[in-house]
């Protein structure tokens, strides 16, 4: 269940991910209307159905891994499913966190840019 807001950002060169069992998503975005008091406007990570902090994305990514078949761990992907007005700074801090956690094969998920022409 999505808890925060997400609008993907709008992308030219977009390609489909093939194993969606090797994939795990994480949504970046400002929490949706009945959250807000509790936590906020600023965007949150959301790791499975619950808020999550940077420092929490390592033990995340580790099991999850954990959960795959020993042979498909090197082929998980990190989808970033991050709200188009979610600032760069945050990306950056979940991008370092995957980094630690060596889970270094992430998309991002955009939808198609439309011509205005």
């Amino acid at each position: 269940t999505l808890k925060v807001q997400f609008r993907a950002p709008q992308a030219t060169e977009l390609q489909k991910l093939e194993k969606k069992s090797l994939v795990t998503f994480i949504y970046v975005g400002q929490p949706i209307e009945e959250y807000r008091a509790k936590m906020g406007s600023e965007s949150r990570l959301q790791l499975n159905d619950a808020f999550a902090e940077i420092s929490e994305v390592g033990t995340y990514i580790g099991q999850e891994k954990s959960s795959m078949k020993e042979e498909d761990q090197p082929f998980m992907t990190v989808s970033i499913k991050a709200d188009q007005d979610t600032k760069m700074g945050l990306i950056t801090d979940l991008k370092q966190a995957l980094r630690e956690a060596y889970a270094l094969k992430i998309s991002y998920s955009a939808r198609k840019q439309v011509d205005n022409k």
